[in-house]
């Protein structure tokens, strides 16, 4: 058996994946055992996450793995999407299928809460980003509705703690995760007692926090004899999957951002300590936890969830690739029409390519009819909307940034990638798309032993993948479609 073999489960909020990686000589090399839906399901009217679906899909992976001769694993790790959490009664149970943070619940929770504590205030005490599905409000939502389970809970785990909870019968809260949801103050390193007596909830729900590359417990022996996999040690990775995506920048030294890019894209720096004041406030940044007790100082923004949602829709009449999406939109006129992917009718519209055209009609702008020209629109939108965001990260920044690394799925985009570093006007590196994984699967490492640092984790990531790297072309042509893009977001 190969002592350097890791399980890595990888869930995003639409799919999920099982990724085994093999460290040796310097490297680490991944295979992929299985891929599977991790979509939201709607109950009643309630967007949730079927939680007992996808524990069931982990374990029908590590049944999977438990037949391979040649990867024995000697530790797993989970991380997921952001924010969103379960209920536990008790005796135990898990009180209610946990909402998604997509669900229109939120909808005035922001507004409603800042009446018990101003904006300012919540800003100044978390750092954290103000997005109405943050886990804060989605607890005020639940109080203010009076959700019946709210009275029965006795402890709260997010979600990727509560599929360890699942896998070892052991409740812990990660640093990394618990940083998204604007209960926890950098400051003090705990948990904010304040915001929990605004809500009226116990603090007690909440669980001791540790830090990433701690083993919570070994499978749970019903785990084990279902699986056929032995009592291994399930590791506390970085928990949210960007935490665990920006452990395996491929990068050196300091004068780098980064860009994350999936369904959402973030794009940040990373700091040994959280900035918070009156600036970065007002620009909207939020404060997230990293591995080695690092911030990730960063933006979130609506990323390739626009065009997911548009292939979704154009499926009915035809089912196009990503790559034939890619071709449509090169072969259109670019900068004909712009959107600002964090509006909130983007968010989850019935329809995305009608809402796309409803917002170009409101804001004045040329209306797309086809699909290749929506893409564009998209497409056109998203890098200029980073170089928006690059903009007010310099403003701010404590060392001049002077090259982006595009990580996860969007690093594979070569058309946008290019966009990329024509709006921002720096040099983009593209690579690893695997991130997420990666960085799972090193930070178990590191809990094990076999590599010692962050430092470490990110020259093996350097050895291990192949980067791309872009040049800014046609400068003064971005420069004057970047004033249009202002132009049409503040129409």
């Amino acid at each position: 058996m190969n002592s350097n073999q890791y399980m890595a489960f990888d869930l995003g909020a639409g799919s999920g994946r099982a990724i085994a990686g093999t460290y040796s000589n310097g490297k680490v090399s991944l295979q992929e055992i299985s891929r599977f839906s991790s979509e939201m399901i709607n109950v009643l009217g309630h967007y949730h996450w079927d939680i007992y679906r996808l524990y069931d899909l982990l374990k029908d992976s590590l049944k999977t793995v438990a037949l391979k001769s040649d990867f024995k694993p000697v530790s797993i790790g989970i991380d997921t999407w952001g924010v969103d959490y379960g209920l536990l009664a008790e005796d135990g149970s898990i009180l209610e299928i946990p909402y998604a943070y997509r669900d229109s619940r939120t909808d005035g929770a922001m507004e409603e809460f800042f009446k018990l504590i101003p904006r300012e205030k919540v800003y100044r005490l978390t750092g954290i980003q103000f997005m109405q599905l943050n886990t804060l409000f989605q607890l005020y939502a639940a109080k203010r509705d009076n959700l019946s389970i709210m009275k029965l809970a006795t402890d709260l785990l997010f979600i990727p703690d509560l599929l360890n909870y699942l896998f070892t019968g052991k409740k812990t809260s990660e640093f990394t995760f618990a940083t998204t949801s604007q209960l926890f103050n950098p400051a003090k390193m705990a948990w904010e007692v304040e915001l929990f007596d605004a809500l009226g909830i116990s603090m007690s729900i909440m669980q001791k926090i540790v830090m990433p590359g701690t083993s919570i417990g070994e499978l749970a022996g019903n785990v084990c004899q279902e699986t056929g996999i032995n009592g291994i040690p399930v590791i506390a990775v970085a928990l949210h999957d960007t935490g665990s995506a920006i452990a395996a920048v491929p990068a050196e030294g300091k004068n780098w951002a980064y860009l994350s890019s999936g369904t959402w894209s973030l794009m940040g720096i990373e700091l040994d300590k959280p900035l918070i004041s009156e600036k970065t406030m007002a620009l909207n940044f939020t404060n997230e936890g990293g591995v080695e007790g690092t911030f990730r100082f960063l933006k979130n923004i609506t990323g390739m969830w626009l065009l997911q949602q548009s292939k979704k829709e154009w499926a009915s009449k035809k089912d196009y690739s990503y790559e034939d999406l890619v071709e449509m939109a090169k072969n259109q006129k670019p900068f004909r029409c712009f959107v600002d992917s964090d509006a909130r009718e983007l968010m989850n519209p019935s329809n995305m390519p009608d809402e796309i055209r409803s917002y170009c009609k409101k804001t004045g702008q040329y209306v797309p009819q086809s699909e290749g020209e929506i893409v564009r629109c998209i497409f056109d939108s998203l890098a200029l909307k980073y170089r928006n965001v690059l903009d007010q990260l310099k403003q701010v920044s404590p060392f001049p940034i002077e090259k982006l690394y595009v990580i996860g799925g969007g690093s594979k985009n070569q058309f946008l990638c290019q966009l990329t570093a024509n709006a921002l006007g720096i040099t983009v590196v593209a690579g690893p798309a695997e991130a997420t994984a990666l960085g799972n699967i090193m930070v178990q490492a590191m809990a094990m032993g076999h590599v010692k640092s962050l430092s470490q984790i990110r020259e093996v990531i350097r050895n291990s993948v192949d980067c791309v790297t872009y040049y800014p072309e046609e400068s003064s042509i971005w420069e004057n479609a970047y004033i249009d893009y202002l132009a049409a977001l503040n129409h």
